[in-house]
């Protein structure tokens, strides 16, 4: 494959998009296999132990994901997240032991309740990126009942909350991956986000190529429409690598749309619990089968993570735990 800058260009030129139908670069597939809010009350193939999360990444790996996006758990409380840099460096560790060159991607966003201090614990543990927020994320939603026998049951709850990030808090967030080497995958989830990224640029915080996912059909963030991404996608610095995802019943447009288009697709258990209407889906792997399916269909090839590493400019070793 040639040199990684050779793969960016403005997604939302046309003539830029018509110069490279048919021979669009491979398209790097991330799973996200399981989320810091959901688990086995919403499907019980969701991971939630280091064990199980490991395993089920190491089916997604086979069926083509290039790069992990995960959510450590509390191993005391299932339904909480991590908040200890030795619980995420034992996932990290497992992950790894399956998946021997898989890209491993840790949140910082974390789940309801947690401290910033708690969502900066994983970098400590050296994943090769982690996500960061670029906004602050208001939702209101409901959790189904957590029955017996499932570990640590508990009833509905509803969630109504605003995680208050800040122009000084995303920086600092930047500032310590770039202490620890990880790359940023900056979220953004709406026409706010490009404000954000302009002032980590200004101040040094964040590298070339730039690692950007447009979230889209999440509450608050921008309705999940074509025109919606288009229009991100003209806010975005130069030497952007653009990553989609879509929440629920969005997830299938918004990556086929992104394959399409030229960008990279991020599916999987965290952020759509279905594989169709009124089937729950039985795997990550059966997320990223499909997704893998409609690349080759759409003459795109699935990116390596060999591949992947370059395109991202990440060390050609994976991270050894």
């Amino acid at each position: 494959m040639s040199s990684q800058f050779k793969q960016l260009w403005r997604y939302a030129d046309t003539y830029e998009y018509l110069e490279r139908v048919g021979k669009m670069p491979p398209v790097i597939i991330v799973c996200a296999c399981n989320g810091g809010i959901q688990g086995k009350e919403s499907n019980d193939n969701l991971p939630e132990t280091a064990d199980e999360i490991a395993e089920s990444v190491a089916g997604a790996y086979r069926a083509g994901a290039t790069m992990v996006h995960v959510h450590a758990r509390d191993p005391k409380d299932f339904t909480r997240p991590a908040t200890r840099t030795e619980i995420w460096h034992e996932v990290n560790k497992q992950i790894r032991e399956r998946c021997p060159d898989i890209i491993i991607n840790n949140t910082t966003g974390g789940g309801p309740d947690m401290t910033m201090e708690e969502r900066l614990q994983c970098l400590p543990a050296r994943p090769e990126v982690a996500s960061l927020n670029l906004t602050p994320d208001m939702s209101k939603f409901r959790i189904a009942e957590r029955k017996p026998p499932l570990p640590f049951p508990r009833p509905m709850m509803e969630y109504d909350e605003c995680l208050p990030f800040t122009y000084g808090l995303v920086s600092r967030f930047a500032a310590e991956m770039k202490k620890y080497g990880v790359k940023p995958e900056m979220e953004t989830y709406h026409s706010g986000g490009p404000w954000v990224m302009h002032d980590l640029l200004k101040q040094g915080l964040i590298d070339k190529p730039y690692w950007i996912q447009t979230v889209m059909g999440y509450q608050t963030s921008s309705q999940a429409t074509f025109e919606n991404v288009v229009h991100l996608l003209r806010e975005m610095p130069e030497d952007t690598l653009w990553l989609t995802s879509g929440i629920g019943p969005h997830q299938l447009p918004m990556t086929t749309f992104a394959i399409l288009l030229g960008g990279h697709v991020r599916v999987g258990l965290e952020d759509n619990v279905y594989f169709k209407r009124g089937e729950k889906a039985k795997s990550n792997a059966q997320l990223v089968e499909r997704t893998a399916r409609i690349a080759h269909e759409l003459n795109r090839e699935v990116a390596t993570p060999a591949q992947a590493r370059e395109m991202l400019g990440l060390s050609a070793t994976p991270t050894r735990y």
